[in-house]
């Protein structure tokens, strides 16, 4: 088992900044990818960006793009998300995953974090 808990979601203006955490404990010998998603209301769960966990390969969804960056501290277990010039767009529970492969789609990350809050005001 993988357990994953996210912190430093909250409240920001448009425009503004916040880096999310995910800490992972249990077998993470068995990770290969730690990915960030995102549920708004009324909406279904979209891939914001995944990092392997040798570090070598990133991804990110288009509508992110040039503006967040995922990165990885080995030593920590720990993977963020620094998302910059957020919108209100950009309001939703996000969410970190992990899986023994790698892909972009929700169905293949086992395990999951509780999820935490970003919201951007206009």
């Amino acid at each position: 088992q993988v357990q994953l808990v996210e912190s430093g979601g909250g409240l920001v203006q448009a425009g503004g900044s916040l880096r999310l955490s995910c800490a992972a404990s249990g077998r993470t010998s068995s990770v290969n990818t730690i990915a960030w998603f995102r549920q708004a209301p009324g909406k279904e769960r979209e891939f914001v960006a995944a990092i392997t966990y040798p570090g070598d390969r990133l991804a990110y969804a288009d509508a992110v793009k040039g503006r967040c960056t995922i990165s990885r501290n080995a030593n920590e277990n720990a993977v963020y998300l620094r998302m910059n010039a957020l919108k209100p767009d950009d309001t939703a529970i996000y969410y970190c995953a992990a899986t023994a492969t790698y892909a972009s789609s929700p169905r293949v990350y086992d395990y999951w974090g509780q999820g935490t809050q970003v919201t951007v005001s206009s």
